[in-house]
């Protein structure tokens, strides 16, 4: 478990270098440019890295202090603070935030990073290093994506997040599947990536879960795996669709599976 850990916070280092080096570039208009999360400009979703950095860092030094969480009065007040921020102040701030954290995970030795538990508080129950890492390096990843894409749309996933990412695909699929967008028609998908090549089974019925790959499938999607994990939260839009996605069967469409993943 602490080679995963180990890999993720890697990603996190490199994903918060090349992130922090795009932001310290950018003009005060393009901090006001759309993002790639439709609601936000990219100076929005700066500050939901900064806010949520500040937060994870929190909960982190509660598990190693033993204090535990902060609760949600401590969230709210760092959200509202960068909400009041202007968007320069935004940018500025994103990056020692998000420094922070990452050092301090870099700065757990082998021991604490196989036993210690963190309580997220939006989990039943404490979870290792691993998972908290992984869950931030989700976030962390897709909303790079998001302000990456503002400024060049064949913009993908960083390479070194997308294996982990694709590790815990199945952790989250069924909050992020919609299974009744396909009006109750089950579907039985094999799902083939590269990039790393990966294959596995997508089956949505009652609910959309993830397992080993269908020996008859109803389709087959084949994509790089940077762009189906972005298909899961919803940035799958047709001009954010490389060449080499394709689906075979008559089951469904690409454009089923995006209703299937809708985002949030």
């Amino acid at each position: 478990m602490s080679e995963r850990a180990d890999r993720i916070i890697a990603a996190l280092r490199g994903g918060h270098d090349h992130l922090a080096s795009l932001v310290r570039g950018l003009a005060a208009a393009d901090l006001t440019r759309g993002s790639g999360a439709a609601e936000w400009d990219v100076s929005q979703v700066l500050s939901h890295l900064g806010s949520g950095a500040e937060i994870a860092l929190a909960g982190l030094e509660g598990a190693l202090d033993g204090t535990g969480p902060r609760g949600g009065d401590f969230n709210k007040s760092v959200w509202a603070r960068w909400d009041a921020m202007s968007p320069d102040e935004r940018a500025e701030g994103f990056v020692p935030a998000n420094e922070a954290l990452v050092a301090r995970y870099e700065g757990l030795d082998a021991r604490a990073r196989e036993d210690l538990r963190i309580d997220l508080g939006f989990l039943p129950v404490p979870v290792d290093v691993a998972t908290a890492a992984g869950l931030r390096l989700s976030e962390f990843t897709f909303h790079t994506w998001d302000v990456e894409v503002a400024f060049d749309p064949a913009a993908v996933l960083a390479s070194a997040a997308t294996g982990p990412l694709l590790d815990q695909a199945g952790m989250l699929i069924h909050f992020l599947g919609k299974a009744d967008a396909l009006d109750g028609r089950p579907a039985r998908l094999a799902i083939r990536t590269t990039e790393p090549e990966r294959s596995f089974g997508l089956d949505i019925g009652e609910a959309v879960a993830l397992g080993d790959e269908p020996a008859d499938p109803d389709a087959v999607l084949s994509a790089p795996a940077e762009w189906w994990l972005r298909l899961t939260t919803g940035r799958h839009a047709s001009a954010y669709t490389p060449q080499g996605v394709t689906l075979t069967g008559d089951a469904l469409t690409l454009d089923d599976l995006r209703r299937v993943f809708p985002g949030f």
